[in-house]
């Protein structure tokens, strides 16, 4: 989309030209404008509201409440909607293939609105894990003054005097199919986990995403962390309006907030937080559309000097909610900052930089809590994201490193295609302690879509083979996997990368210390092996078919354009 010139209206200067204009000027009556409309900035509400997924069941509130907000400061809201995939829902099924291309399709669509009506400014509004990055690719490729409204997290379930989450119901099917929890406890657990709307309540990828949005500056100071449900959020959401038509007054656009400096911001904070391997693809995906350079070596190179200062969920105590209450992303912002790990002088889309949106607070966490460590006594005294290299991730593999007991294994491999075959041996016992199970054909091309893989993750937590068995693939994790587990192994398997070429038996070695991803296999008998590959049927329908055509590598973020 091109860019407007400073200062200028690209909606009402396209209406208000002349009378070859008054047909646009009528239909737009027919949906509500007045004659003073018409000399207002034009703003699009995007939101993808729907009772698909509790993680989007409460976004329509919130997309009246940020267009009250718009309103009230001279804007007129245009309010459209998006799709979303539940991940939680699809999880284990082949509907998860679509839940990547999700990602794209959201930012194709909010950007061909935005782009068709030619919006002054934007809101975009979300829930479930693609809901965020799609909308802030859309964002940047828009390039019109915007904002980013997270729909919030939700409460946690209880049962038992614990906390639960949407990860508590798929560790209970490996304990139960181990015998180590009875049938009533099982169906209370699936009955009392999600106690109502909100998106996946411990720092999984949706609220590592909308942590990492705030971090980077592109929606309103604690905003990220809030509940779902309560006039916090519904204010938070008009206050977003708000922004809006300072941030179009100003002029100021979405890539001058997303500079590079806020990318590194956005993955020091993702570190900081102890957030899903998942960031590291969206964040990759999100500067290409933004025309920032950025790579996976630039998580490893600050994941070495950020420590984890939050004991959150999966492999830590807490949930979201309480990491709010303790201060949420701008105490630890302010921490960063003190320490010398952030950019203070990048901007936010309130107007102010980052170090002048977060100068009150103290540069220490309460001493009345203990979700935020102070960093003189972090969870782990650098980052968790890892990006491991080696003989069978030559162009790199993600894995999060903290919250485990065995950070080095060496064992056999037990190869399956599909997440399913691997799914449905972890639970008929042919997975044993000392092995390393490998699923392929999961990748953005082979799935298609690069499915997560938590059902068999948290099979093996609830067997209590979490700290024994390692699980390697070419696909994705869910952010609320733990263990020793690598993703997004490039090149994937089904482009021929190494890891199609590891039968069952053969050895492999992962160190999280050093980084390393061995297939101890000498390169004769690889050779052999490469000869007698042949690349797996492409041929898939529809959006799949499009999808696979133009995917790049998860090593860049697999994008599509």
């Amino acid at each position: 989309m091109e860019d407007s010139p400073a200062g200028k209206k690209r909606r009402s200067s396209v209406i208000t030209a002349g009378n070859s204009r008054a047909p646009n000027r009528s239909m737009l009556r027919a949906v509500g404008f007045a004659s003073e409309d018409f000399d207002k900035p034009i703003v699009g509400i995007a939101h993808s509201h729907s009772d698909l997924t509790p993680c989007n069941a409460n976004l329509q509130p919130l997309a009246e409440a940020a267009a009250t907000g718009a309103r009230s400061s001279g804007l007129v809201p245009q309010t459209f909607g998006t799709i979303t995939v539940s991940d939680g829902i699809s999880m284990g099924t082949p509907g998860m293939r679509y839940s990547l291309v999700s990602r794209e399709i959201i930012a194709d669509s909010i950007e061909t609105v935005s782009g068709g009506q030619c919006f002054d400014g934007l809101v975009v509004i979300g829930g479930c894990d693609k809901n965020m990055p799609g909308g802030m690719m859309a964002i940047a490729r828009c390039n019109i003054p915007a904002v980013y409204v997270y729909g919030g997290t939700i409460m946690p379930g209880r049962f038992k005097d614990r906390d639960l989450t949407i990860v508590s119901v798929f560790e209970a099917v490996g304990q139960h199919a181990a015998g180590k929890m009875s049938e009533s406890d099982f169906e209370q657990i699936e009955k009392n986990a999600i106690p109502g709307p909100g998106s996946c309540g411990g720092m999984f990828t949706a609220n590592t995403m909308s942590s990492a949005i705030e971090a980077m500056g592109m929606s309103l100071p604690g905003s990220s962390t809030m509940a779902a449900i309560g006039e916090d959020k519904l204010a938070s959401a008009r206050n977003s309006g708000q922004a809006l038509a300072k941030a179009i007054e100003m002029d100021l656009r979405p890539r001058q907030i997303m500079t590079r400096k806020a990318f590194e911001n956005a993955i020091s904070a993702v570190m900081a937080i102890g957030g899903s391997t998942n960031a590291v693809l969206h964040l990759m995906a999100i500067a290409r559309a933004a025309q920032v350079e950025l790579s996976i070596d630039d998580f490893e190179r600050i994941r070495r000097k950020t420590p984890v200062l939050c004991d959150l969920k999966p492999s830590g105590k807490y949930v979201t909610i309480d990491f709010h209450r303790a201060g949420g992303i701008p105490q630890v912002l302010r921490m960063l900052l003190e320490a010398g790990l952030l950019h203070g002088d990048c901007m936010t889309v309130a107007g102010k930089t980052i170090a002048e949106a977060i100068s009150d607070l103290p540069a220490a966490p309460g001493s009345d809590q203990d979700v935020i460590r102070p960093i003189s006594n972090p969870v782990y005294e650098q980052g968790h994201l890892a990006v491991l290299r080696g003989s069978l991730a030559p162009e790199g593999a993600v894995a999060k490193i903290s919250g485990i007991s065995t950070r080095k294994m060496r064992g056999p491999a037990r190869v399956y295609e599909r997440e399913e075959k691997a799914l449905q041996a972890i639970l008929n016992d042919e997975v044993t302690a000392g092995d390393v199970v490998v699923i392929r054909q999961e990748g953005p091309k082979g799935g298609p879509g690069m499915r997560e893989m938590l059902s068999p993750t948290a099979a093996l937590i609830g067997k209590g083979l979490g700290d024994s068995v390692a699980l390697i693939t070419d696909g994705r994790f869910s952010g609320g996997t733990y263990g020793l587990v690598v993703g997004h192994i490039t090149p994937e398997a089904a482009v021929g990368g190494p890891l199609a070429l590891v039968e069952d038996g053969d050895m492999i070695s992962i160190d999280a210390d050093l980084l390393a991803l061995e297939l101890e296999v000498d390169e004769k008998q690889l050779q052999k092996r490469r000869e007698n590959w042949q690349q797996p049927d492409f041929e898939h329908d529809g959006v799949l078919g499009k999808y696979v055509r133009l995917v790049g590598s998860a090593s860049q973020g697999a994008p599509t354009c």
